[in-house]
């Protein structure tokens, strides 16, 4: 799971209980109802889906998946159409989308004078059942100290902290290699926001928190900034991913690599992994897109809710950043899957 962090930075108090999927409402649409389906790219849609439909286990996934393999770029668009179904899930809450990104750092496999602050792997008695040592417990004592469990050091705490946040990166070695980190566990506390604790302080306003503004204020006010970061209790431990090339995305809730701007994470308890969603971003720059559910967020909560993957580096991490705008998502669905949703009496 990446979890991502303009959701948990804007909206990390939104919670849903795990059965509102079944409360949603449901309306089948027709193809000429997605605004912008014709002018899309949907072979690229095409590829992305074909990156994860063999691990999806329905039976009428998996032979859609097959089918799926006999079509080229130019027919892609046909293959939805005659095989899938929109449909539009409801549940009361507006539409947001939000971005994501993957961050990159600098650091060093050894310690160093710069690089000093430690990416570690979850230690076995973190994964008992139940909450195990805070973030500030971790930080503040010895218990991780002299047992080998330094992946890598950083050389900034503000940016582990967000990598922590964002739950996968890339590290970026001395010698101009790289390594890749994904998520490897947690120590079962709730994520508790910075940027909400900062607007409950009148430091900043609601419409000010940002990953920049936070950054800026952390490293303006070292000392007070360092107890901020330990006001969420939660911690994120890591593990090395070496089997994934580096040309492509950070690995997704799926376990497999996601693709900037065709990836979305989403609720599954409304929109199973690895199906097409069509996307209707409003706002400054809209966007109009079939995407890919590959991913999860622990603030991705809603039937409307998605997160985009923007891509790796500070240029993503930018655009993620400024991404919080209203639309539409409409999930696609195997034809006879659809139908099935419905009220019988339809």
């Amino acid at each position: 799971m990446i979890a991502t962090l303009r959701s948990l930075l804007l909206v990390g108090a939104m919670t849903a209980a795990s059965a509102a999927g079944a409360e949603a409402t449901r309306s089948i649409l027709s193809f000429d109802d997605l605004h912008g389906w014709a002018e899309d790219d949907h072979g690229a849609a095409l590829s992305v889906f074909l990156n994860t439909c063999g691990d999806l286990k329905d039976p009428d996934w998996r032979a859609l998946c097959g089918v799926a393999r006999t079509y080229d770029a130019e027919a892609a668009r046909s293959f939805f159409e005659l095989f899938f179904r929109p449909v539009l899930v409801e549940d009361g809450e507006d539409a947001l989308f939000t971005g994501y990104f993957e961050p990159e750092l600098d650091g060093a496999r050894t310690r160093t004078d710069r690089f000093r602050y430690p990416i570690y792997k979850m230690p076995p008695e973190a994964r008992a059942e139940g909450a195990w040592l805070s973030r500030r417990e971790i930080l503040t004592s010895d218990v991780m100290q002299g047992r080998g469990l330094e992946i890598a050091w950083v050389d900034d705490p503000v940016e582990l902290f967000f990598l922590q946040i964002q739950g996968s990166g890339r590290v970026r070695l001395p010698d101009g290699g790289a390594l890749r980190v994904g998520y490897g566990g947690a120590n079962g506390h709730p994520y508790r926001s910075i940027g909400v604790e900062l607007v409950r302080r009148g430091v900043l306003g609601a419409h000010e928190v940002s990953a920049q503004m936070i950054r800026a204020w952390v490293r303006k006010n070292p000392e007070a900034g360092a107890e901020l970061l330990l006001h969420n209790p939660s911690y994120v431990f890591f593990r090395e991913v070496s089997r994934v090339a580096p040309e492509l995305g950070p690995l997704g809730a799926m376990n497999r690599s996601i693709t900037t701007m065709r990836s979305i994470a989403v609720d599954p308890a409304y929109t199973p992994l690895g199906a097409p969603v069509w996307v209707e971003k409003d706002g400054k720059e809209s966007i109009r897109r079939l995407m890919i559910a590959q991913d999860t967020g622990a603030a991705i909560k809603g039937a409307q809710r998605a997160d985009i993957f923007f891509g790796t580096g500070d240029e993503a991490g930018q655009a993620a950043g400024k991404l919080k705008d209203p639309g539409r998502m409409v999930l696609l669905l195997p034809i006879q899957r659809a139908y099935a949703l419905l009220p019988d009496e339809f």
